[in-house]
């Protein structure tokens, strides 16, 4: 979103309108969940490990405050600090692969799949083709096949059929791509309906 909002302002109306999984959790955890269990959410720090360092700005956006006015998500943690912090405190890989399996927490009762494709790069777009390649076929989604665009390196494209419509979509790995795919749209090269970066 910053990315957008710097470089390619018109395309600000083109962004999606819902929240990163992050954006949405919080929330969810601080009001919902805080009631369920009956705590107070001024006690709950929500910490979040994710991918990529632009979560770390997206957490302190004036929109991302809660009704109190504090921010929902209270630290980001890239996955890179994480695996930095875990080595400090003498947290190998073989002592990682020594703790014993648990299962994760189900403090919402239940869930789709869908959650587990968040974490790659891709995921979320992922994700949303499948909801609505199904609602429009009744059928799941297939795997998509991507190819790397040609001299857009960090790029990937594909065209994937819903309900008789192609779809072009691309992802974009990391803010650092998002240049060639937004030059392409403005200068007529190239048109998604869908790019996640």
């Amino acid at each position: 979103v910053n990315t957008v909002e710097k470089l390619y302002p018109q395309f600000i109306p083109n962004l999606s309108t819902c929240r990163s999984p992050q954006g949405m959790l919080s929330p969810v955890i601080k009001n919902y969940w805080a009631k369920q269990m009956g705590i107070d959410p001024k006690q709950i720090v929500i910490v979040s490990v994710m991918p990529c360092t632009a979560k770390k700005a997206e957490a302190k956006r004036e929109q991302l405050k809660g009704h109190d006015g504090s921010f929902e998500t209270d630290i980001v943690v890239t996955a890179r600090e994480f695996g930095r912090l875990l080595h400090r405190r003498g947290i190998t890989p073989d002592v990682w692969d020594a703790l014993p399996d648990m299962n994760y927490d189900d403090p919402l009762a239940s869930g789709t799949g869908a959650a587990t494709l968040f974490g790659a790069s891709g995921g979320v777009m992922e994700a949303a083709l499948r909801t609505a390649y199904e609602i429009a076929t009744g059928k799941e989604l297939p795997g998509i096949v991507f190819a790397p665009a040609r001299g857009l390196a960090g790029i990937k494209e594909a065209t994937v059929d819903v309900g008789g419509t192609p779809l072009r979509i691309a992802i974009a790995n990391g803010t650092k791509n998002v240049r060639s795919p937004c030059d392409d749209i403005l200068a007529g090269k190239r048109t998604y309906e869908f790019i996640e970066i």
